[in-house]
């Protein structure tokens, strides 16, 4: 595998009249999370139905674990695991019969078969479950089955649709942790996902495509600083002395009910001795002090102008 997982160049893809994707270029280091965010229809699902050869591209080049999608797709297909947005279990099976039938697809012998099986259930939290039917399985054991059946074949890439939609906050982090040891082992993961919180928690970069163009790239803390709104609040003990504060730092904003001021600062450990040092200069003594920058909601909204209520993997 190359040190570049996942290259694209100029990708294209119309439907129609209507074009989804105008010429996106990105490119995914091995062994990282790359996050692809956007709105409705901005042509994430397009994007991911490309790259694992379920949909040919009108232009541009792609390779994926160094292979060109369009003339080595057997050697793509071999090397990449996908889990959609909806799990793809068989729910009048088993769960150790839905990975059996795994193992059986990918012809692996019985003896490794049978080792990589209850590997997966242990390593899954699925092995009191695992002689019952799917039927009978919560939302966050049929996406952890799913993704176990995704492992069977050891792919170098994974591709993530979505993959905590519908899940409680317990399952979703529970997912996090599993995706967490996919890229200790050396899994580069291809994400797309609604929730903005989980592409800063596990994204090394992050791609934010709108109308069909990528509009931003970079880490989520690329992003964030990005777009204004960073500052330093302040709380004081009372109206003298927040009156004392907002006139020596000019530009800042109070709040009197609370007795805050809200001072703009890039959080920068310089900027931040400065503005102390203000204080200690006129005696002001401040009760709280925090910082406040901008998260992934902000920069998805400044880019795209949609809410992040709005976000879905399409």
């Amino acid at each position: 595998m190359t040190s570049s997982a996942i290259a694209v160049s100029g990708l294209r893809k119309a439907f129609g009249d209507k074009t989804v994707l105008d010429g996106i270029d990105f490119d995914v280091p091995a062994g990282t999370v790359f996050s692809l965010l956007g709105p409705n229809g901005a042509g994430k699902t397009t994007t991911v139905n490309v790259l694992t050869t379920l949909m040919k591209p009108d232009g541009g080049t792609v390779r994926v674990a160094g292979h060109d999608i369009a003339t080595e797709t057997k050697a793509v297909r071999a090397a990449i695991g996908v889990t959609g947005q909806f799990a793809a279990v068989d729910e009048l099976l088993t769960g150790q019969e839905n990975l059996q039938l795994m193992v059986d697809l990918k012809r692996l012998g019985s003896g490794e078969g049978k080792r990589v099986v209850t590997e997966l259930l242990e390593r899954f939290d699925l092995v009191e479950s695992a002689r019952k039917r799917v039927s009978t399985y919560s939302g966050g054991m049929r996406r952890k089955l799913d993704l176990a059946m995704t492992l069977v074949g050891k792919p170098q890439i994974i591709f993530l649709d979505e993959p905590t939609t519908g899940l409680d906050p317990r399952s979703r982090r529970t997912m996090w942790a599993i995706v967490r040891e996919l890229l200790a082992d050396g899994v580069t993961i291809f994400l797309t996902t609604q929730y903005l919180e989980e592409a800063d928690q596990l994204a090394d970069r992050v791609a934010v495509l709108n109308q069909g163009r990528l509009v931003a790239q970079g880490t989520p803390g690329d992003l964030k600083r990005q777009v204004p709104g960073s500052h330093v609040r302040l709380r004081f003990a009372s109206t003298v002395e927040l009156d004392a504060a907002a006139r020596v730092l000019t530009g800042s904003t109070r709040d009197d009910e609370d007795l805050t001021l809200r001072v703009p600062s890039d959080g920068a450990t310089k900027s931040l001795r400065v503005l102390l040092d203000r204080l200690d200069e006129y005696s002001i003594d401040a009760e709280e002090f925090s910082v406040h920058t901008p998260d992934l909601d902000d920069v998805f909204l400044a880019l795209t102008g949609h809410a992040s209520t709005e976000v879905t993997a399409r």
